[in-house]
């Protein structure tokens, strides 16, 4: 099966994970998909194929005669969505031939514009996978699975050796909960890549801190005819707040290894107010200052309005993994090497985000990030390229070949 393929077959599966949620994985809907592709996992032969009751996926592609001594190394990608622009069923959208300028997404009046998505051009006469423009596309992080499977088929039918190969698939990464439940046991590998970058040809090992921040708002509602000196309304306590976050810290303004604030969601009444942000820098430093800045901010707030007002409650979700992947540098110098090989120019670059591996680096399975080809994530603007999976799929079969001659 093509890449392409693969992918279309998985992103018509909605699988939006649930942060509000207590469950694991925090959406059933998960368990459709993974049960998909347990059942391609055995119809490609790959063994102790496992599906467990927190929705993680296993399997893994024993070693040909020879290569049983060498180190297993591992693949990763998630099986959840965010829950942004998922509400509905997912119609891709094939534009053949893509001419590099303004594409209109479906019905929908969106328009894939080059003048806000310049890496369009470079785009120019490829094959360019979207959504209808009412909904996400799915390719983060279902374009890893396909490549990840891909790579497999390919490997068995041209019958490549290799050393044991791991596969797996998780939930929840896009709440930042896909390796809390992660069995490294059952998985097996010595180390491992997620597939769950941007364009092709890209690197990553550096990875935000990030943790989220919710904060409830606390009023007292009174008659508004009769509120002179009592009310206090939570909603305007909660515009407060965030007038009170530095200026020009917002992912708008920043790029690079810039950490930032982001308001996710905020909903609010006179008597109740609620804001939920995440807090992200590269700088285990500065990651600390801005949970001080909000702790501050809190106290401050508290003071004027009176004790519990405001009450913060911040949530570590993952650390920085470049200071365990500094230890294993094969990965990124094998990863090069992979992407010279296929003609790709490697691209290592800081992650604005995280993935699975960022947690799994930290449990000793050191573990960076690979590039899928895909672009403009968590939105209805989101888009992949045939070629660029297709690149992808190459890159990582050359890093099995790689490690199929040496150890480190």
């Amino acid at each position: 099966m093509k890449v392409q393929e693969r992918l279309i077959n998985y992103v018509t599966v909605r699988t939006p994970s649930n942060e509000e949620s207590e469950t694991v994985p925090s959406s059933m809907c998960q368990f459709d998909l993974a049960r998909k592709l347990e059942k391609e996992m055995q119809e490609l032969g790959l063994t102790e194929v496992v599906l467990d009751d927190k929705c993680y996926l296993y399997g893994k592609l024993p070693a040909t005669e020879g290569k049983e001594n060498i180190p297993a190394i591992g693949f990763i990608a998630h099986m959840d969505t965010v829950s942004d622009f998922c509400d509905h069923e997912i119609h891709p959208i094939i534009t053949e031939n893509y001419d590099g300028g303004e594409l209109t997404l479906g019905t929908s009046g969106l328009i894939l514009n080059p003048k806000e998505f310049p890496h369009l051009a470079e785009l120019k006469g490829r094959t360019l996978i979207t959504s209808d423009g009412t909904t996400i596309l799915g390719a983060d992080d279902k374009a890893g699975i396909a490549e990840i499977l891909t790579m497999i088929e390919r490997i068995q039918t041209e019958k490549l050796p290799h050393g044991t190969i791991c596969v797996a698939f998780t939930p929840d990464e896009e709440i930042g909960m896909g390796a809390e439940h992660f069995d490294l046991e059952q998985f097996g590998a010595e180390y491992a890549y997620t597939l769950d970058g941007d364009s092709e040809g890209e690197i990553q090992y550096e990875n935000f801190n990030a943790c989220s921040a919710s904060i409830e708002f606390h009023g007292v509602s009174v008659h508004p005819g009769s509120s002179k000196d009592t009310m206090v309304n939570a909603s305007l306590v909660a515009m407060e707040f965030d007038s009170m976050l530095p200026k020009g810290e917002t992912p708008r303004d920043t790029e690079g290894y810039e950490g930032f604030y982001h308001l996710l969601s905020m909903e609010g009444e006179c008597a109740l107010a609620k804001l939920h942000y995440i807090i992200r820098d590269h700088d285990a430093e500065k990651f600390e200052q801005r949970k001080k800045v909000m702790k501050q901010i809190t106290d401050d707030l508290n003071q004027k309005w009176g004790d519990g007002t405001v009450i913060l409650t911040l949530k570590d979700q993952y650390r920085n993994m470049s200071e365990i992947i500094a230890q294993h540098m094969h990965l990124i110098d094998n990863a090069k090497k992979a992407c010279e090989k296929v003609g790709l120019t490697p691209q290592c670059l800081p992650i604005r985000g995280g993935t699975d591996g960022c947690q799994l680096s930290f449990r000793g399975l050191p573990c960076p990030n690979l590039g899928t080809g895909g672009h403009a994530y968590h939105g209805p603007y989101e888009h992949i390229t045939v070629e660029g999976m297709e690149k992808a799929v190459d890159m990582i079969t050359e890093l099995v070949k790689i490690y199929s001659t040496q150890c480190k």
